[in-house]
C-alpha cells in the first residue's frame, strides 16, 4: 500500500495530467508485488471501459454540447433574464438560474462555469462587478449541476456502485432546486453588501404573458430531464438507453423546432464531444489498475474499520466520509473520486443502514465542489483564466457561496426524507 499511495502523490505533486498519476501508481504496485501478474493490469485497462450502462456518459455529453449549439441555451438564458431582472444583483442571479435550467442540459459543472462566465462576465465587469465576484457566483452555481439530471457524477456513483441510475436521477431533483434557493439568497445579500447592480427602477414588472411566451421557447429544454426520469421509470428505455435519446431528442428539436442545428453546428458539437469524452474515457481506463490495487491491499476495510471506531451513529459517519470526500476533491478530479472512492464508501454506507441514493446525491455535491476550490480546482482555474483573475481573489468572494453550500449539505444530511421523496414516489421504496 504504501507504493501505491507514495507514487500516487509523487506524481501529483509533479503536475502530472490525473489519468497517468493513477494508472502509472497502478502499475508500479503491480510492479512491486511479484506474486501479482503483471498483464492483470493491462487487462483492468480494457475491462474498466467494457460496461453498457456506461454508454450513457458519452451520449449525455454530446446531448449537451448539441444542446448548446442548437439555440436551446439562448433561450434558457433568455428566460433568466426575464426571471431575474427585478432582483438585487441581477446579472449575477441570471448564473443561478441558468444553472439550474442547464443542469438538465450540461451535465458538467465546469463546463457550465465556463460558459456562462464566457457568456455573463464582460457584462458583468462593465456594470462594475469585481472579477473575483463574478468567477465565484459563476463557478459555485454551476454546482446545481452536480445533482440536476442527467448529472454525470450521479451516472458514474451508479455505474461503478451497481446504484439505479433512475433512483439518482429522481433524487436530485429537490436537492438542485433547493441549492439554487440557498444561492440566489446569497447572491442577493452579497449584492447589497457591495452595491452591485441594484434593480433597474424603469424595468417593467414580470407579466404572465411574457413569462408564457419565454416558457414556450424554452420548455423543450425544461422537460427534457423530466422525460427521462418517466422514461426510464415507465421502462421507455434503460439509464443506458437514455443517453442515445438524449441525443436524438437535442438533434430532433435543434434541427426541426428550434431549426438552429445544421452541419457546422453539428461538426462543431461532434469535435467537442470527442475532446471532452477522450480525456474522460482516459481517467476511468487508467483507474482499472488503481481500483484493483485499492482492493487487494484491503483499504476499503482498513478506512471501514478507522472510520467505525470513531463513530457508529449514522449522521456523523456521513459527514465524516463527507469530509474526506471535500478534502480529496480539493487535490484530485471529481471524476477520479467516483470511479476510486465510491467501491470504498459504498459498503460502509449501506453497513449503517443509510440509503446508497441518498448517500449518492451528497457524493455528487461535495465531490463537485472540489473543482471548485484551491489549490487544483479545474472549474475554478477554468472561469479565472476565461476573466484573467487571481485565484486567491476568487477564493476570497467565493467563502458565502461556499458556505450556503455546506449549510443545505447539513440540512440533506440529517434529512434524507428531503433526497428519496421523489424516489420513493415515482420509483417506491
Amino acid at each position: 500500500m504504501t507504493t501505491l499511495l507514495v507514487c500516487f502523490v509523487a506524481f501529483l505533486v509533479l503536475g502530472m495530467p490525473i489519468a497517468f498519476v493513477i494508472g502509472l501508481a497502478g502499475f508500479a504496485y503491480f510492479a512491486s508485488v511479484p506474486f501479482l501478474n503483471f498483464q492483470t493490469a493491462t487487462q483492468m485497462i480494457t475491462a474498466q471501459s467494457q460496461s453498457f450502462a456506461f454508454l450513457a456518459v458519452p451520449f449525455f455529453i454530446f446531448a449537451g454540447n448539441l444542446m448548446n449549439v442548437s439555440g436551446i441555451t439562448d433561450r434558457l438564458l433568455s428566460l433568466a433574464r426575464l426571471l431575474t431582472r427585478r432582483m438585487y444583483g441581477g446579472t449575477a442571479q441570471i448564473s443561478v438560474v441558468m444553472s439550474t435550467l442547464m443542469g438538465g442540459v450540461s451535465g458538467s459543472a465546469t463546463a457550465d462555469a465556463a460558459m456562462e462566465t464566457r457568456i455573463l462576465g464582460p457584462e458583468m465587469m462593465r456594470i462594475g462587478y469585481k472579477k473575483g465576484y463574478i468567477c465565484a457566483v459563476n463557478c459555485v452555481t454551476a454546482l446545481i449541476t452536480a445533482t440536476i439530471p442527467p448529472s454525470l457524477g450521479l451516472i458514474i456513483f451508479g455505474f461503478v456502485g451497481e446504484v439505479s441510475i433512475g433512483r439518482l436521477f429522481a433524487a436530485g431533483l429537490i436537492p438542485g432546486l433547493m441549492m439554487m434557493v440557498f444561492l440566489m439568497t446569497t447572491t442577493s445579500i452579497t449584492s447589497r453588501v457591495y452595491k452591485y447592480d441594484p434593480p433597474r427602477r424603469d424595468a417593467p414588472p414580470l407579466s404572465f404573458k411574457e413569462v408564457l411566451d419565454n416558457l414556450k421557447e424554452s420548455v423543450w429544454a425544461l422537460l427534457f430531464p423530466i422525460i427521462l426520469i418517466v422514461g426510464i421509470r415507465f421502462g421507455v428505455f434503460t439509464p443506458s438507453e437514455s443517453g442515445a435519446f438524449a441525443v436524438v431528442y437535442a438533434i430532433m428539436i435543434g434541427k426541426f423546432v428550434y431549426k438552429e442545428l445544421g452541419w457546422e453546428n453539428f461538426k462543431q458539437a461532434l469535435i467537442t464531444t470527442l475532446k471532452d469524452n477522450g480525456a474522460i474515457m482516459l481517467i476511468i481506463a487508467m483507474s482499472g489498475p488503481f481500483s484493483y490495487a485499492i482492493t487487494w491491499v484491503k483499504l476499503p476495510v482498513a478506512l471501514s474499520n478507522l472510520i467505525f471506531g470513531i463513530t457508529t451513529n449514522p449522521q456523523a459517519l456521513v459527514l465524516i466520509m463527507l469530509g474526506f470526500l471535500f478534502i480529496t476533491g480539493m487535490f484530485v478530479d471529481s471524476n477520479v473520486n467516483f470511479l476510486l472512492l465510491t467501491p470504498i464508501f459504498l459498503p460502509m454506507v449501506k453497513e449503517a443502514g443509510i440509503d446508497p441514493v441518498h448517500f449518492g446525491v451528497l457524493m455528487a455535491t461535495i465531490v463537485t465542489l472540489g473543482v471548485m476550490t484551491p489549490p487544483i480546482g479545474s472549474a475554478l482555474y477554468t472561469v479565472c483564466g476565461i476573466i484573467d483573475c487571481p485565484p486567491e481573489e476568487y477564493t476570497w468572494y467565493s467563502l458565502p457561496f461556499m458556505a450556503a453550500v455546506l449549510v443545505e449539505m447539513a440540512i440533506l444530511v440529517f434529512l434524507p426524507d428531503v433526497v428519496l421523496w421523489i424516489p420513493n414516489m415515482v420509483f417506491g421504496k
